[in-house]
């Protein structure tokens, strides 16, 4: 499950993860020992995601007045954890991509959340008819995988997806089952749809080394600690925010507040969609790269039932004819050893679809594929929790990614201020670490401190 693991740590990330710690130290000190005084600047932060919680943390502990407006019911964005059935369901961020200083790792304990190290290699593989495939075959074509990912973008162009090129090159292995699974859940899952991203700029980005670990007791206890002690108001939608006075004016809920600064942490499906009206209208760049940056969609499934019937393996996948469909099975029980449950996943258009589909429905397609692999006796589930999050209002898709048309000058520019007083947070303005949490986490700290330098 490491969201990029083929890419090769280089230089140009080392800066950043060495200052990790010292941000995370600054951001999360405790107000009392922290606080400056009072500079008379005021903040509204729109959205209480961890990228507008992190920013609107240090800000308040660097004097400013800081309003948070969430449109939400609760803080954390897509740090969204259901607990309806007893169990942490992390609807949206689940792992700590790399442990190795990923500001995530402090963060978390701080929270006091619960971690579990999943391991890629505890796992088993399936075919059609429930075949099980031998480690040597899965492993070689792992490694194929790889290699052809690391020279691919030598054949590519900015014009042509990624999928383009690959059928181009790999007729068989695109028609391949086995294939279709490294396709799917190893890059579709991380990157988007397959035809929509660009062949040229599928590896970039930087991660973080070590292990791979997953939240057990749920993602949003951080969410929980950055929020704790500001001044947030839920259920409050932003539809407008003019920035052509002296004060900003921001729409919300058909009240109007006034701040000195406004940092924009919606995620990139909501400026996609044009559900915030700005005035004046952002600078054409600006807008340019909030339509050529990609935001795609992975849907997640969690499964329960009475009993385990199924491997004791960490994962388990099947390779189906058909690409991004539940092809990938998370064993709960590995880090729940009282709950009999599963999680399994949908990616890119079959994600989409799964949204017109009723829980009937997705039960019944996810029971076909594990009745292939284990038999037509086992039960079927108790309980199923989804999410849809190409419909959420509050987020129009997952994450960003590099879609053909993008560059990456886009993420910069998804960034950048607008006459110093209108400033954009979020995972779809850092271009190190875009499609992450930390790089949500960190691109707060990095507004903030833009602000703190204008005082």
């Amino acid at each position: 499950m490491q969201r990029r693991k083929f890419i090769k740590n280089t230089l140009a990330g080392f800066p950043l993860i060495f200052l990790a710690p010292s941000l995370l130290a600054n951001s999360c000190a405790s107000s009392e020992d922290e606080a400056d005084d009072p500079n008379g600047k005021s903040v509204v932060v729109v959205g209480a995601g961890i990228s507008g919680l992190a920013a609107a943390k240090k800000l308040k502990e660097k004097g400013f007045e800081v309003t948070v407006l969430e449109a939400q019911e609760k803080v954390g964005g897509r740090l969204r954890t259901n607990r309806s059935l007893g169990i942490a369901f992390d609807e949206g961020a689940s792992w700590i991509h790399g442990i190795n200083g990923n500001p995530i790792t402090t963060l978390a304990q701080q929270a006091g959340m619960q971690t579990f190290e999943t391991l890629d290699d505890s796992r088993k593989s399936y075919d059609i008819g429930g075949i099980l495939r031998s480690n040597t075959v899965f492993d070689n074509t792992e490694a194929e995988y790889y290699n052809i990912l690391s020279t691919l973008k030598n054949s590519g162009n900015p014009a042509q997806s990624f999928q383009a090129v690959f059928q181009n090159l790999y007729p068989d292995k695109f028609n391949n089952r086995l294939w279709k699974f490294f396709l799917s859940t190893y890059f579709t899952f991380d990157r988007g749809d397959l035809d929509k991203v660009s062949s040229v700029l599928y590896d970039e980005g930087e991660e973080f080394g070590g292990v791979e670990k997953i939240a057990t007791n749920g993602y949003d206890t951080i969410a929980s600690f950055l929020s704790s002690g500001l001044n947030i108001r839920l259920n409050e939608r932003v539809s407008k925010i003019d920035y052509s006075n002296a004060k900003i004016k921001i729409t919300h809920n058909g009240s109007i507040s006034e701040a000195d600064y406004v940092i924009v942490s919606v995620p990139l499906g909501v400026l996609k969609a044009n559900k915030i009206e700005f005035l004046p209208s952002l600078p054409a760049a600006k807008q340019n790269a909030i339509q050529k940056v990609g935001m795609n969609c992975v849907n997640k499934f969690l499964l329960i039932w009475n009993t385990a019937f199924w491997d004791d393996v960490q994962y388990i996948s099947y390779t189906p004819e058909t690409r991004d469909k539940f092809n990938y099975f998370v064993n709960v029980k590995k880090f729940h050893p009282n709950v009999n449950a599963l999680m399994t996943f949908a990616y890119a258009d079959y994600a989409r679809q799964t949204e017109t589909m009723s829980d009937s429905q997705v039960i019944s397609e996810i029971m076909t594929h594990l009745k292939d692999i284990y038999g037509n006796s086992i039960p079927n589930p108790l309980n199923l929790l989804r999410t849809k999050w190409q419909n959420n209002e509050n987020s129009f898709g997952s994450y960003s990614y590099t879609a053909v048309g993008t560059e990456m000058s886009h993420f910069d520019d998804l960034a950048e201020e607008v006459n110093d007083r209108l400033f954009f947070a979020g995972e779809h303005t850092e271009a190190d670490y875009f499609s992450t949490a930390h790089g949500a986490y960190l691109s707060g700290i990095r507004e903030a401190d833009k602000i703190i330098a204008l005082l």
